[in-house]
Order: structure tokens, then C-alpha cells, then sequence
């Protein structure tokens, strides 16, 4: 059984950070992309930024680029999102998921290649 179990979210001031980490069980994590998705209230659950199985491979959204750095530790089975210089608008629940399919030096930015997503954790920041 597959479980994500996102921790770290908080209420934070704008322009403070946090550090969002997702904890894997029950899947081949080493060969997993994962990735970093959050919904707004009121909108449609986007993407924020992937890692590919070897962290080699990342990839943000253009409106966190330079602000989110998205890691992993395989040997840890962990992957994390530090979010530094926090809007308003990053205010959200924030999803980890996991791909399990084969993507060599590779991570997708669409929901639909994701296998697995975790409850999600609260982030609110406050102006």
C-alpha cells in the first residue's frame, strides 16, 4: 500500500519560508518522480514543481521559479519543497504525488502521469 504523507505547512508571513516534506511508503521511491501540486480556494489544483527519480531533472512553475527548490533524499524514501520569499497567493493545500512510471532523467508536470498523491498540507500566507 502506497502512502504520501506531506508535513510542514503552517501559517507564515509574506516574505517568510517553509519547508514542505513528503514522506513515501510502499513504492519503488528511488525510481519514482515526484512532484509538488497545490489547490487554491476556488481554483483547480495546479503544478508547482517536479524532480526526476535521480534528482537530476527539476522542474517549477514559472511562478515560483527562483523561489521553491524542490529536493529529494532517496536514501531517506523523502522529498521536499523549500518555499522562500512566501506570497499571499502561494496560500494553498499543497500536494505531493508520484509518478512510479519510467521516466529516465524525466518529471511531468501533468496530474494525469501522477499515480499517487498524499492528503495534502495547509499553507497559508498571511499579508
Amino acid at each position: 500500500q502506497v502512502q504520501l504523507v506531506e508535513s510542514g505547512g503552517g501559517l507564515v508571513q509574506a516574505g517568510g519560508s517553509l519547508r514542505l516534506s513528503c514522506a513515501a511508503s510502499g513504492l519503488s521511491f528511488s525510481r519514482a518522480a515526484m512532484g509538488w501540486f497545490r489547490q487554491a480556494p476556488g481554483k483547480e489544483r495546479e503544478f508547482v514543481a517536479a524532480i526526476s527519480w535521480s534528482g537530476g531533472f527539476t522542474k517549477y512553475a514559472d511562478a515560483v521559479k527562483g523561489l521553491f527548490t524542490i529536493s529529494r533524499d532517496n536514501a531517506k524514501n523523502t522529498v521536499s519543497l523549500q518555499m522562500n520569499s512566501l506570497k499571499p497567493e502561494d496560500t494553498a493545500v499543497y500536494y505531493c504525488a508520484a509518478d512510479a512510471g519510467v521516466h529516465l532523467g524525466y518529471a511531468s508536470r501533468l496530474q494525469t502521469d501522477y499515480d499517487y498523491w498524499g492528503q495534502g498540507t495547509q499553507v497559508t500566507v498571511s499579508s
